[in-house]
């Protein structure tokens, strides 16, 4: 499976690499008002990528994370209750009397 994950990414890097160099050229962006903005267009369209990639990237970090929480949570309950002891009977024909002392080697208490 990992390899799979590499091919997958040598794949896309390589075709990003050619797409960079098929169309490196200046591109003028108009940003506000008379600002203006001189770039590359394989830098603007990965600059636009990354931005628009982020709020979903920082969607997920917050659900591994809120994830990650519960799980923890739920792992310390299952602690608690698995070594909590189940509590004594209190009804008093359920209780024995205590065994009695060991012997000694001499045979005495």
């Amino acid at each position: 499976m990992q390899f799979l994950r590499t091919a997958f990414w040598v794949v896309i890097a390589v075709a990003l690499a050619f797409f960079c160099m098929a169309n490196y050229v200046p591109v003028t962006v108009r940003l506000w008002g008379d600002m203006v903005m001189e770039t590359k267009l394989p830098v603007l369209l990965i600059g636009a990528f990354l931005l628009g990639a982020l709020p979903f990237w920082v969607m997920a970090r917050a659900t591994r994370w809120r994830m990650k929480r519960r799980l923890d949570s739920t792992e310390r309950a299952l602690i608690v209750a698995t070594t909590t002891p189940t509590p004594a009977p209190t009804d008093s024909a359920d209780i024995s009397p205590p065994p009695p002392p060991p012997l000694s080697a001499t045979g005495t208490a």
